[in-house]
């Protein structure tokens, strides 16, 4: 396989997930292209190291600490005023209008037991084609999110952008995903992941020549698949 390399972000799909990490399945996710980025800060304990020093000051030996992932510090920023995207990252109430249809959000608290799942398309630049002669994408799953909040919000003369903050977990239910994302064999046939996310994983990124889901133009949610029996 050639060096790839990274373009920009495409698409972004977020799933609503429950207090085990399972995805829900039914309109419970949302898909977007109308976002501006999407920043993943690993958050490390650093360990202090042990200095053995003699008494006239020698350096007789050292071990060092070894740090310990806590997850991923997450900063996603994004345009679109859509209820149904801020109640899937927030899972705070929804305002609904006279024909049952959201218009707004009400800002409650901090869901830190629940969360959502969030994938990440982004295209790869290459002197050569996949197998299959597709497109390829990298793709970037972090598969619980939590203690998600909009953080600051100004509204004035420029663009306005909407940013929400959160941290990764590990562990969960979301296994090999309840979506089609990866080639199963050389047709291109689309299918989940094929090796389930550790359980003490907090992200995967990996190559692939499946596309990504396409954005509603009503801004409506998109279906999360029912686990197959």
């Amino acid at each position: 396989m050639s060096c790839d390399l990274i373009a920009n972000a495409d698409i972004v799909r977020v799933t609503k997930i429950d207090q085990c990490g399972t995805p829900i399945p039914g309109p419970n996710a949302f898909v977007a292209e109308c976002f501006a980025s999407l920043a993943m800060n690993p958050n490390v304990d650093e360990q202090d190291d042990i200095t053995y020093r003699a008494a006239n000051g020698t350096l007789c030996g050292v071990k060092r600490g070894c740090p310990t992932f806590l997850g991923y510090d997450l900063e996603f920023n994004f345009f679109q005023v859509s209820p149904q995207l801020i109640d899937i990252l927030t899972g705070n109430p929804i305002v609904m209008d006279f024909a049952a249809v959201p218009v707004g959000n009400d800002d409650c608290n901090i869901q830190c037991a629940r969360g959502f799942a969030l994938e990440l398309w982004s295209e790869l630049i290459s002197p050569t084609c996949s197998v299959s002669g597709n497109q390829r994408f990298l793709y970037t799953l972090i598969p619980w999110v939590t203690n998600a909040y909009i953080s600051d919000l100004e509204i004035g003369s420029e663009q306005v952008t909407f940013q929400l903050v959160g941290s990764s977990r590990a562990g969960g239910s979301w296994g090999v995903g309840p979506y089609p994302v990866v080639p199963v064999d050389v047709a291109n046939t689309p299918g989940p992941m094929l090796t389930p996310l550790g359980q003490t994983c907090h992200r995967r990124m990996q190559i692939t020549s499946i596309a990504p889901p396409v954005p509603d133009p009503l801004c409506g949610y998109a279906t999360v698949p029912a686990p197959a029996p």
